[in-house]
């Protein structure tokens, strides 16, 4: 009896092949967001004393123009929306006054940013969720193989069964072993994204107290 008749089947190859797919799908996003929020530290944190020291409006316009980063993003649609208020005031875009347009615009912008944030984290909410039933699946597909080659040998002895058994449960602990990192990591950058989010909103109310001690002009 050749015990690794499980492994002979398509679709158990298939089904630990999707798996495997899934795994590094996962570590794929967790480096490649782990890269992404370092680098947005890095970038908000010099941002951040450039324009803080800012002696000057018009500096801090500079600075926000010159500068990567979220909250550099943020800036400059801010400040992008005061120059437009100030050049064509008078079209329908906007009407209202100058603090509601700015705070139009700040919101559409850290939404904007928020869905880049949110890149990835369906990804692996839907791996951690999906692995263990595909790995339950290529189990449940391995016992009945197993058990039907196991009937053709006309033999139920525990040296027999135990083998084709043993290796049809490793689908399911493959799977398990897939869903965990997803399942944490979603957990991780979710909590990540919160507050990336919160300070991006602290920065937008700064920003329009700001604007509002300039008249929102620039």
């Amino acid at each position: 009896m050749n015990i690794s008749m499980v492994s002979s089947s398509p679709v158990i190859n298939a089904t630990l092949g999707l798996l495997v797919l899934f795994s590094v799908i996962t570590w794929s996003i967790i480096a490649i967001k782990l890269w992404q929020y370092w680098r947005d530290g890095k970038d908000n944190r010099v941002f951040s004393e450039s324009f803080w020291v800012a002696g000057e409006w018009q500096l801090a316009a500079r600075i926000s123009e010159e500068m990567p980063g979220k909250q550099a993003h943020l800036a400059k649609a801010g400040f992008a929306e005061l120059r437009d208020a100030q050049q064509q005031g008078g079209d329908m875009k906007h009407l209202g006054s100058p603090q509601d347009g700015l705070e139009r615009s700040l919101r559409q912008a850290v939404q904007n940013l928020q869905h880049k944030l949110e890149g990835g984290l369906a990804v692996l909410a839907s791996i951690g969720s999906t692995a263990p039933f595909v790995g339950l699946f290529g189990t449940v597909w391995g016992i009945m193989h197993a058990l039907t080659e196991i009937s053709k040998t006309g033999s139920a002895s525990l040296d027999v069964v135990a083998g084709p058994i043993g290796e049809a449960l490793i689908a399911t602990a493959i799977g398990i072993a897939t869903a965990i990192p997803a399942v944490l990591a979603y957990n991780f950058f979710l909590r990540r994204m919160k507050l990336s989010l919160a300070n991006l909103e602290n920065f937008a109310h700064d920003f329009m107290r700001l604007a509002a001690k300039h008249d929102y002009k620039i």
